[in-house]
C-alpha cells in the first residue's frame, strides 16, 4: 500500500469510527426505570449523611411534589447572562448565555438552563436535617435586576418560628464572570443545635442538545473530579443502571453537567470532606450533586456556608481560573497532551488577525511548513513509486496471475531502482495524531460557535449551508488522488477514486472549520506533490541522459 492510500484508508477509518460512535449514541435504548438508590429520597432531595449523631432530630420525611413548580422570581442581567431565580427552593430555573445562540436558530438567545417539562435543566441547593431544601419556598424580592456596578447580590430568606432557625441564601454575580458565588447565612435562634449538611445538584434531562449534528460525537452527561481520580465522566444510562462509577467521598473536587461547548458544575469549598452522586429522578430525568457536613450550629450561633457555581461556555482561561480540572471539561480526549498547545498557537494567531477562519488557514500553512520535513519523504516515495507505474504495468501482463513470480520482479526491481514502496509511511503515520488532534480542537473549540469566517461561512461550528467547501474539498481530494501512482489493481483504483467523493458527502455534514481545514491542507498537499513530481522526473530524466 502505498503512502497516499495509507493516509487515505487511516483517515476514511477514523472518519467511519466518528459517525459509528454518533449512531450508537444516537441509537441507544432509552434507559428502563430502576428504583432509586437507596442513600437518596425519590424526591431528588439527597438524604443526610448518617455517621454523626444528630443532635436535633432531622425531620427524615422528603417533600411529596417531584415535580418544578414555578414561584415568584428575580430575573437577573449581567451583559452575559439572563437569570431567572425561584422562590420555590431557590432555584436558578432559566439561563440564557447572551453571547451565544442556539444551534438551530442563529436569532435565538442561546438558553442553557430551563424548567420546561419536556427538557428541564435547572440548578438546585440546600439543607439537610430539618433545614431548607430545594423543595421549600423562599422570600425574594421579585422583579428584574441590572448589573451596573461589579458585583450584584440578589439575596432569599427562610425562617422556621417553629425553632427560631433562619436562614439567607445569597447569589452573587460578577460583571462579565460566568462563576456565580452562593452563600448561606444561618442564624439558630432556637434553643437546640442544628445539624449542617449542605448540597447543590444539577437536575437534567438525558438528551444532547438540539440541532446538534448527529455526525460528530460529543458528550453530554454527568462529570466529577477529584484530586485523586481526576476526570470522570459518567453516562446516563450507566446511571440508569446502577452502574456509575466515579470517586464519591473526597475533600476537594467538582461535580457538573456536560454538553457540547457548555458545563455547569458546582464548586464546593475545598478542604473538607463531601460525598458526590448521581440519580435517576424519573424517566429521562438524572441528577448529579455534592454532600458536605458542616458539623453542628449551637444556639445563639451563626455561620456562613460558601460555595461557587461555574455556567457557562467551555472558554479555556475561564475554566482554569474557577477551579482545577475544570479546563478538562474541554475534552480533547487522549490526544489532550498534542491538542492542548495546538490550540493555544491557534488563539495566539486568531489575538494577531481577529478572524477564525483565517487563523485556520494560517495555522494550516504554519503546521504544513513544520511537517515539511516529514511529509516530504513520503511525497518522493510516492513520486518514485508514480516513475515505476509503466514497469509496474508490464511486468502484470508479462507475469499475468502468477503472483509469486510477479512479486519477487517487483521486489527486485525496487532493489534495482533503490525504491523502498514503505519508505514514507512511518513520516505519514507519525501526522495522523496531529491531524486526529487538530480534528478534536476545531470539534471542542467553543471560540467557533457563531464565529464568521467570510461571505456566506457565518459560523464555523456550523455546516457549510452551500456545500462549497465540501465539494472542494472533494475535487482537491481527487487532484491529489490523480497525482498518485494508479494502483495496478482495477479495484483499488476504483476505491482510490471513490474516496474523495464519499469524504466530500460525510464532509457536508461537519463543522464547516474542519472542511476549511482539510481544504487548505488539500491545496498545500497538492502543490507539494506536484513539486516532488516535477522534482523527481526532472532528476529521473537527468540520471536517464547520463546513462
Amino acid at each position: 500500500m502505498d503512502n497516499q492510500r495509507l493516509i487515505l484508508f487511516v483517515v476514511f477509518s477514523f472518519s467511519l469510527l466518528l459517525l459509528w460512535e454518533a449512531w450508537q449514541a444516537k441509537d441507544l435504548p432509552p434507559p428502563q426505570e430502576t428504583p432509586a438508590p437507596v442513600q437518596q429520597a425519590a424526591s431528588g432531595v439527597p438524604a443526610a449523611t448518617q455517621g454523626t449523631q444528630a443532635v436535633q432530630q432531622p425531620d427524615q420525611q422528603a417533600p411529596q411534589s417531584t415535580g418544578i413548580t414555578a414561584g415568584a422570581r428575580a430575573i437577573v442581567e449581567t451583559g452575559v447572562m439572563r437569570v431567572e431565580i425561584d422562590a420555590n427552593g431557590g432555584d436558578l430555573r432559566r439561563l440564557e448565555l447572551t453571547g451565544y445562540h442556539e444551534v438551530d436558530d442563529s436569532k435565538r438567545t442561546l438558553v442553557l438552563l430551563q424548567d420546561k417539562a419536556d427538557r428541564p435543566y435547572v440548578v438546585q441547593s440546600g439543607l439537610l436535617w430539618g433545614l431548607p431544601t430545594h423543595k421549600d419556598v423562599f422570600q425574594l424580592a421579585p422583579g428584574t435586576y441590572k448589573l451596573s456596578g461589579e458585583s450584584l447580590s440578589i439575596p432569599l430568606t427562610w425562617t422556621n418560628p417553629e425553632n427560631g432557625v433562619s436562614v439567607e441564601k445569597t447569589y452573587v454575580f460578577h460583571r462579565g464572570s460566568y462563576q456565580v458565588n452562593v452563600t448561606e447565612k444561618i442564624t439558630n435562634s432556637g434553643s437546640q443545635p442544628v445539624q449542617l449538611e449542605r448540597y447543590g445538584q444539577l437536575v437534567r434531562h438525558g438528551q444532547p442538545p438540539v440541532g446538534e449534528s448527529k455526525f460528530m460525537y460529543t458528550f453530554t452527561g454527568p462529570a466529577v473530579y477529584t484530586d485523586a481520580a481526576k476526570f470522570q465522566k459518567i453516562k446516563f444510562e450507566d446511571i440508569a443502571d446502577g452502574d456509575a462509577e466515579f470517586q464519591k467521598l473526597a475533600k476537594d473536587g467538582w461535580v457538573g453537567m456536560l454538553q457540547h461547548h457548555f458545563v455547569a458544575a458546582w464548586l464546593p469549598k475545598t478542604g473538607t470532606d463531601r460525598t458526590y452522586y448521581t440519580e435517576k429522578l424519573s424517566e429521562d430525568l438524572f441528577s448529579a450533586g455534592y454532600k458536605q457536613p458542616y458539623g453542628t450550629l449551637a444556639p445563639g450561633q451563626t455561620i456562613t456556608l460558601n460555595s461557587a457555581l461555574y455556567i457557562g461556555p467551555q472558554i479555556q482561561k475561564n475554566l482554569e481560573a474557577a477551579a482545577p480540572g475544570l479546563d478538562l471539561t474541554r475534552d480533547y480526549g487522549w490526544l489532550t497532551p498534542l491538542a492542548a498547545p495546538m490550540f493555544w498557537v491557534l488563539e495566539k494567531i486568531h489575538a494577531f488577525v481577529g478572524n477564525w477562519g483565517w487563523a485556520i488557514v494560517i495555522f494550516t500553512v504554519l503546521l504544513k511548513l513544520a511537517l515539511f520535513p516529514l511529509s516530504a519523504s513520503g511525497y518522493k516515495g510516492m513520486a518514485q513509486m508514480r516513475a515505476l507505474g509503466p514497469k509496474l504495468q508490464k511486468m502484470k501482463e508479462m507475469y499475468g496471475d502468477d503472483r509469486q513470480k510477479l512479486h519477487q520482479a517487483m521486489a527486485d526491481m525496487y532493489k534495482k531502482e533503490k525504491v523502498n514502496p514503505l519508505g514514507g509511511c512511518m513520516p505519514i503515520l507519525m501526522q495522523i495524531p496531529i491531524f486526529i488532534a487538530l480534528y478534536y480542537v476545531l470539534i471542542a473549540a467553543v471560540e467557533m460557535r457563531g464565529a464568521p469566517w467570510m461571505g456566506w461561512i457565518t459560523d464555523l461550528s456550523a455546516p457549510d449551508p452551500f456545500y462549497v467547501l465540501p465539494v472542494l474539498m472533494g475535487i482537491t481530494s481527487i487532484i491529489q488522488v490523480k497525482l498518485n501512482p494508479t494502483p495496478p489493481d482495477p479495484i483499488q483504483a476504483k476505491v482510490m477514486m471513490a474516496m474523495p467523493i464519499v469524504f466530500s458527502v460525510m464532509f457536508i455534514f461537519f463543522a464547516s472549520g474542519l472542511v476549511l481545514y482539510w481544504l487548505v491542507n488539500n491545496i498545500l498537499s497538492i502543490a507539494q506533490q506536484w513539486y516532488m513530481n516535477k522534482k523527481f522526473d526532472s532528476g529521473s530524466a537527468a540520471t536517464h541522459a547520463k546513462k
